[in-house]
């Protein structure tokens, strides 16, 4: 029997999806209040069956920062896929990532220690894999090293990675994929997700920098594979390729019949206009769109590997033209189809 925690989320439903037309049996983590709906819509865009597919789910609450819920999640279970995380470049939300993507992690590690679970996949991120002074590829090899610029999302899920790899020492078997931006149908609003909205609006700008990519399908897939084939005590960058945000922009909004970005913001422009972007925030009491972790993010150059998830499991991506063009023809559907779908 197979767990999913973060299960209403981008990924956690992949997972869901894809461990369901597998086949397997799953228990999918919620929390109170969360939106089921669009765990069913988001199957609807790659299966037919996908009411029937949705109704074989069991659903229990979860807080991965409770412990007791977790054990409880547990019984019965042999293998987690730990999806649950928070991603936030808010510095008023770096106790919550610290709850969420650090301690989070450290007590599902302790319960399927201590229920003697099977196998752990643990999601983490690209951001996790951070050495500035690397000049080549990032790939699963390289030493964090920290530079001071780091958003405090990114150390959040490298503390999460200790916990896991803390796991593995102790017995675990567990691995460990860190994916780029992923990218997916439906889920308005959230995440990833809201490049989409940007870019359906006609967004003009673009900076200098880039990063990975990849379609939430192949992340969700590759978990799994890695499960199934039982490559413990590894961990894997999980990413299509690498793209500049001009790219990404201009391929998006290409399929929405929007002119390209055209305009390149500078970051002394960023730092000004994040500058003013605090002040406004503050009597706002909104977190602010522009902070210092954005504005690094939006700059950075560096660029990841898949050789070794490719090479491993002899995997070939879904393309991010094919990736996009199934994002934007969602959206269109859903926009046309009223508030309710979103």
């Amino acid at each position: 029997m197979n767990l999913v925690t973060g299960a209403t989320g981008i990924l956690g439903s992949h997972v869901l999806l894809e461990l369901l037309r597998n086949g397997q049996p799953v228990v999918a983590c919620k929390q109170n209040g969360s939106d089921l709906a669009r765990v069913e819509k988001l199957f609807s865009y790659y299966v037919p069956n996908h009411s029937e597919l949705f109704s074989r789910i069991k659903w229990v609450e979860v807080d991965v920062r409770d412990i007791f819920s977790i054990e409880d999640a547990l019984e019965g279970i042999t293998t987690v896929y730990h999806c649950a995380g928070l991603v936030s470049f808010d510095k008023r939300d770096r106790q919550k990532l610290t709850e969420i993507n650090e301690l989070g992690t450290a007590n599902v590690v302790n319960a399927c220690l201590g229920k003697k679970t099977a196998a752990l996949c643990h999601v983490s991120s690209i951001g996790a894999i951070n050495n500035s002074d690397y000049i080549l590829p990032l790939h699963e090899d390289v030493f964090w090293k920290k530079s001071g610029r780091e958003s405090h999302y990114a150390i959040s899920k490298y503390n999460g990675e200790r916990e896991v790899w803390r796991g593995m020492e102790e017995g675990l078997n567990a691995v460990i994929v860190n994916p780029g931006v992923i990218l997916s149908p439906g889920f308005r609003n959230q995440s990833s997700s809201r490049i989409v909205d940007t870019c359906y609006r006609g967004n003009k700008y673009y900076t200098s920098g880039s990063t990975g990519y990849v379609a939430a399908a192949d992340v969700a897939r590759i978990m799994v594979a890695l499960i199934t084939e039982r490559k413990y005590k590894n961990r894997y960058i999980v990413v299509e390729g690498n793209y500049r945000f001009r790219e990404v922009f201009s391929r998006i909004q290409t399929q929405f019949k929007n002119p390209v970005p055209h305009i390149h913001v500078p970051r002394a422009a960023l730092f000004v206009l994040g500058f003013f972007e605090s002040i406004v925030s503050f009597f706002r009491g909104k977190p602010p769109r522009i902070n210092n972790a954005i504005i690094n993010a939006a700059f950075n150059q560096q660029v990841f590997s898949n050789k070794k998830v490719s090479e491993t499991l002899d995997y070939s991506f879904v393309s991010i033209d094919q990736t996009i063009a199934q994002i934007c023809k969602a959206y269109l559907f859903e926009i046309s189809s009223g508030p309710s779908s979103s």
